[in-house]
């Protein structure tokens, strides 16, 4: 068979209220692991169910070699189904169940096929997934990243040469993440896999990037790419600078030209007078000068307008500079102060316990950065409710330095949709001074009428950035703040904004995540984890 591969060739697409998604996009992918990266919006997603077949282009061609496997973001599960049936391999089963018994009928050897093996098989794939689930349990008992980690048995089960993986460590704790890894790491066929995940990425072969409308190939990992990218904007903005100073140069020497063609016209005009020609002849002069001057004129404005077009072109090639820098003073918390204590702190679910005997323990001080991990249904987030307030502990005693906590939730519903940008800050931070709150969110990228827009008509990346202007410059500052999944649907532009933020901020943070990079980014020095109802200290990230 020959190697797989995607080819797409002047494709178009657009909604139907005519919002262009593509237009004439041609590029080709072969065998190897491709990441697809660009901001939330561009237009991944979309172009993954083009080449999966279930969006049809108004324009051009999409050309697959070989048979696909598409895991999407939203998998079309329902609880009632059991994992035989999400693997597609109920009727085989049934099939193998049936011959064992006793039916040696022609359909149940068409049924089962060349797929003999199809439970050892299926055993040995869930198992390398970390999944060690009954085939006859129901997906309503399974937690949301043992679903995502199903559909990716499923899809693998059918051996697919194409692989399309939209998101697919969503969801996914740290255990099962590194495990999505290695099947990843074993993959010989035809993989285009968009993700946030940055270690994930740094597993591909090469990174494809969807901007302005074109896909381009970097050959390496996304850590190369980054370098790439790096270098290019070096290059666009030193370009930039040499076609902005040549447009000065061109503008210059066209004024001093039209100055020393004016003195030269005024002198002539004064020796003509003072020669007394006859007037046939002074005009001759009168017109010789002023054509050549015209020409000398026009000469140097194509100069100019050349230089201008290079600037533009330069322009063009330098990105939007999107990065935060921020100070954050007033979150500043001494070394000495514990901020929060909470001793034999218990909740009781249905008249069960959720955590060990005794409760749990857990003491922040200072401006201490803890990263909490754990397999997924642990109670991280249960425990991040019970330190901010919005749990009470059915039993244990808590306390809490000055109450001032603040927590960003994946879901960044902090805010009042209704309201602007503006009129949020200003409720966050109604003693300051109009001017002031202006050029904070101007350091959070709102400039202009941008924040005048409400919260509901924002990105999700926009809102991440009111959201952080709200929560770090309330009044009073937090000196605390709490984090769950925070990069969980973010783009890979939002979440380096998220690091820069965090980053700038001076007091004690909890953050819930799953993201080793952006933990890593943030400098975490201490490592809790929460498992089996007890909370630990972890000596590293080991998950």
């Amino acid at each position: 068979m020959s190697e797989p591969f995607i080819r797409c060739t002047d494709l178009s697409f657009a909604w139907p209220d005519g919002t262009p998604v593509f237009r004439d996009l041609s590029f080709g992918i072969g065998s190897g692991r491709t990441g697809l990266v660009a901001p939330n919006g561009a237009g991944k997603t979309t172009l993954l169910r083009l080449v999966a077949g279930e969006f049809h282009p108004a324009a051009g061609a999409v050309n697959v070699q070989g048979q696909v496997g598409y895991l999407p973001q939203d998998l079309p599960f329902t609880g009632e189904l059991n994992v035989a049936e999400v693997l597609g391999i109920a009727p085989v089963l049934d099939a193998l169940q049936a011959l064992a018994a006793g039916d040696a009928d022609e359909a149940v050897y068409s049924a089962i096929g060349d797929d003999w093996d199809i439970e050892e098989r299926t055993r040995a794939q869930l198992h390398r997934l970390g999944l060690g689930i009954a085939l006859d349990r129901h997906l309503h008992t399974l937690s949301g990243g043992e679903v995502v980690s199903l559909g990716l048995a499923a899809q693998l089960l059918k051996r697919p040469d194409v692989l399309l993986l939209d998101e697919p460590t969503n969801n996914l704790d740290l255990d099962a993440r590194r495990k999505l890894y290695d099947v990843l790491d074993d993959w010989s066929g035809c993989l285009l896999l968009v993700s946030h995940d940055r270690a994930l990425l740094d597993r591909m072969n090469r990174i494809a990037e969807l901007h302005r409308g074109e896909l381009r190939l970097y050959g390496g990992n996304f850590s190369a790419y980054e370098e790439a990218i790096r270098a290019e904007q070096e290059t666009a903005e030193r370009n930039l600078r040499n076609a902005a100073q040549q447009l000065k140069r061109e503008k210059r020497e066209m004024q001093q030209a039209r100055e020393r063609t004016e003195r030269r016209n005024n002198n002539a005009a004064r020796n003509i007078d003072s020669a007394g020609l006859p007037k046939i002849v002074a005009g001759n002069r009168k017109r010789s000068a002023q054509e050549l001057a015209g020409r000398s004129d026009e000469t140097h404005a194509a100069r100019v307008g050349d230089a201008r077009g290079r600037l533009d072109q330069a322009a063009r090639a330098v990105r939007d500079d999107d990065t935060l820098v921020l100070d954050l003073p007033a979150t500043r918390v001494p070394a000495t102060r514990m901020v929060f204590t909470g001793e034999g702190m218990q909740v009781c679910r249905d008249g069960r316990a959720l955590f060990a005997d005794g409760g749990i323990d857990l003491a922040i001080r200072g401006p201490e950065r803890i990263a909490l991990t754990g397999p997924n249904g642990a109670g991280k987030t249960t425990l991040l409710r019970l330190v901010s307030g919005a749990l009470v502990p059915d039993t244990g005693e808590v306390k809490r330095a000055d109450g001032r906590i603040a927590t960003l939730s994946q879901r960044l519903d902090l805010l009042d949709p209704d309201r602007t940008v503006a009129g949020n800050f200003a409720a966050a931070a109604p003693d300051m001074p109009a001017a002031e709150r202006m050029n904070l969110l101007a350091r959070f990228l709102f400039r202009g009428d941008r924040m005048h827009l409400p919260v509901g008509a924002l990105s999700g990346g926009e809102r991440l950035r009111a959201t952080l202007a709200c929560i770090l410059h309330a009044e009073p500052a937090p000196r605390l703040l709490l984090l769950d999944e925070p990069t969980n649907n973010l783009d890979l532009a939002s979440v380096g904004q998220l690091e820069s933020a965090v980053r700038a901020f001076e007091g004690a943070l909890v953050v819930v995540s799953h993201d080793e990079r952006f933990l890593e980014a943030i400098d975490v020095g201490r490592w809790l984890r929460l498992d089996g109802g007890a909370l630990r200290d972890a000596a590293n990230n080991a998950g």
